[in-house]
């Protein structure tokens, strides 16, 4: 792995904070962990950040080393001029692999962090070793939606309407934006600890004055709708069907966003994923239930995900 990126002062994030250039700034978070040892790139969702990861990735480092990228229009990397849909996510994903990880690595996403994941796989299949997926953004099928979950995104697939919605809520404070969102995501947001909690508000903080996060995340928003939807989503059901590398699958059972039985079916037609329903848990199983995700994690890289920590650049043992 190439290390020629400056580094920042280390803010409270659980990382070593790092700016890298690819067509623009992109920030991340290096995790640390052996420098010989297979390497984690962890993919946030929608109107997440690296920070995500932090609960988690701390966990894992003792084996593997762990780099979380901020996508573009998320967390501390602006738009830049890029675009901050799924498709130019994953290119600018694809580069960060390269030019920053090292390939080929184990790409580790949530929510729309999984899909742009399994279409990076699909894309470039010799720089992604193994997946491990949790609650992530599979193809719509016949299940029922949270209701509420329903109405907002489709409120927000109406021009303009979307964008003012989302805009109302510059009326709240940094902390309030936080609770909030951790209230849609997650089954029981008190299991996360508050120095975590604390951190994701210090990202809110910093990214309050971001008068085009708005817009980029109306856009981002629906292009995951796009990507998913049954008519305008043919493109990524076949990127799912061609992907070969070993897949993990961690889902919560309580997931308002992504229903566990559309996970269990694209897990019955791909019969060689590994999915693993955790009770109890939502749609951000990294923050409510890190530890638990850690031991699924490590004892599935140990066994059914061997071949692609080996792969991933080190040699794994139980």
């Amino acid at each position: 792995m190439t290390v020629t990126n400056r580094a920042a002062p280390a803010p409270r994030f659980g990382g070593e904070s790092r700016w890298t250039d690819l067509g623009g700034p992109v920030h991340y978070l290096d995790y640390g962990g052996p420098a010989d040892a297979p390497v984690i790139v962890a993919v946030h969702g929608l109107e997440g950040a690296a920070v995500n990861w932090s609960a988690l990735a701390p966990l894992l480092t003792g084996r593997y080393r762990v780099l979380a990228p901020d996508l573009a229009g998320h967390g501390f990397t602006r738009s830049a001029g890029r675009g901050v849909d799924v498709a130019s996510n994953r290119v600018l994903l694809s580069r960060f692999i390269q030019e920053v990880a090292g390939s080929p690595v184990i790409l580790m996403g949530n929510s729309m962090g999984g899909m742009i994941s399994l279409s990076e796989a699909a894309a470039a299949p010799r720089t992604v070793a193994g997946l491990i997926l949790l609650d992530p953004v599979v193809p719509f099928g016949p299940v029922r939606p949270d209701p509420s979950v329903l109405a907002m995104f489709l409120v927000n697939m109406v021009p303009g309407l979307g964008q003012r919605m989302i805009s109302r809520r510059r009326r709240f404070s940094p902390e309030e934006l936080v609770a909030g969102v951790l209230a849609t995501v997650c089954a029981d947001p008190s299991r996360i600890s508050p120095d975590v909690v604390e951190q994701h508000v210090e990202v809110a903080r910093r990214r309050f004055g971001h008068t085009e996060a708005d817009r980029e995340f109306t856009l981002a928003s629906r292009s995951v709708v796009s990507a998913a939807a049954y008519v305008t989503g043919r493109a990524y059901r076949r990127a799912i069907d061609s992907v070969r590398c070993p897949v993990l699958v961690l889902h919560g059972l309580l997931d308002r966003l992504v229903p566990v039985e559309a996970v269990r079916r694209a897990a019955r037609a791909h019969p060689a994923w590994s999915l693993v329903v955790l009770p109890g848990v939502g749609h951000v199983p990294q923050l409510e239930a890190p530890g638990v995700c850690a031991t699924e994690i490590r004892e599935w890289l140990g066994r059914a995900g061997r071949g692609a920590a080996e792969a991933a650049g080190g040699q794994v043992t139980l």
